[in-house]
């Protein structure tokens, strides 16, 4: 009888999405829905239910660490299946909406697929968009992961897999898992570096982003994009003097 009513009640939160989506859902009860994909004969409400209360939001529960979820009693490794698959759904509809379209039409979108794909790492991450010609996004790669210095983003790896990738022009992003996504020197600098990198190649950089929480900063909005690639003809000219 127990399961029946269980049953039931899982039959009518489905119905529920179904006809409209997630409007009128709590958010343990979204919780719910994707903890039950990976055990649908078990009731997960109570584990939702908790699982809100240790994270606070949906947002949350989504970006937890999958030890830290499995503290929650009733969540083990299947249940946290649906939680992590609609987190790599999301990440890989939104890169599907960027790929082969020019970045001046999508700048929207490519915003939005970094700000998901990297707002709530916990470790710092390069990642690099490489675009044709014709400023359409080919291919999106995460090169180098961890604490972010001048010594740990190469330059001549990011140019190696620019040429694999026939690109003409890039686009960087990276985040501030602390928060405050203001460059610090040290991100002005390896900014710098692969400007002047992009010239040597006669690859443009378009580019760089940095994102923390629920904000970010834009090198080419605050003009440092055009005034290093400035920095790279002055210092060329002052050579050929």
């Amino acid at each position: 009888m127990e399961a029946d009513t269980q049953e039931g009640h899982r039959e009518r939160l489905r119905q529920k999405f179904l006809k409209s989506g997630l409007k009128g859902f709590h958010d343990y009860e979204i919780i719910e829905l994707l903890l039950s994909l990976g055990t649908p004969r078990k009731d997960c409400k109570q584990a939702a239910k908790k699982a809100i209360e240790k994270f606070k939001t949906l947002r949350g529960v989504l970006e937890a660490p999958a030890h830290e979820l499995q503290e929650i009693s009733g969540v083990g490794p299947a249940n946290i299946f649906g939680i992590k698959l609609v987190q790599e759904v999301a990440r890989e509809f939104l890169k599907e909406q960027i790929l082969n379209k020019p970045y001046c039409k999508s700048s929207r979108e490519v915003f939005d697929y970094l700000y998901h794909s990297m707002r709530d790492r916990k470790k710092e991450v390069f990642k690099v968009m490489f675009l044709d010609s014709q400023n359409q996004v080919i291919e999106v790669e995460d090169l180098f992961e961890g604490t972010l210095n001048a010594s740990a983003v190469y330059p001549r790896e990011i140019i190696a897999r620019a040429i694999k990738h026939d690109a003409a022009a890039l686009i960087f992003a990276h985040n501030h898992p602390a928060g405050n996504p203001e460059p610090s020197d040290n991100d002005k600098q390896i900014t710098r570096d692969l400007v002047f990198a992009g010239n040597i190649t006669q690859i443009k950089v378009i580019e760089h982003i940095i994102i923390d929480d629920n904000r970010y900063f834009s090198f080419a909005d605050a003009g440092l994009i055009e005034e290093y690639n400035l920095d790279f003809l002055s210092t060329r000219r002052n050579k050929d003097a």
